[in-house]
């Protein structure tokens, strides 16, 4: 039940844009565990800079 709930909630993240830190945090331990993780903020502002290009300068929705 708390597999489910877990994805339940995973998913209604992703519709709505709220990225996954836990995700980013095992894909960084297993896939380049020489470099640093992002804070939850620092990740947060990430993510949203690159959905809304706001970092770049680009168009803002």
């Amino acid at each position: 039940m708390s597999l489910f709930l877990h994805r339940l909630r995973q998913m209604a993240r992703m519709m709505v844009g709220v990225p996954d830190y836990d995700a980013y945090l095992r894909h960084m331990a297993s896939h380049h565990p020489d470099h640093p993780a992002m804070d939850r903020n620092a990740f947060f502002r990430e993510r949203q800079d690159a959905r809304y290009e706001g970092a770049s300068g680009g168009k803002f929705c």
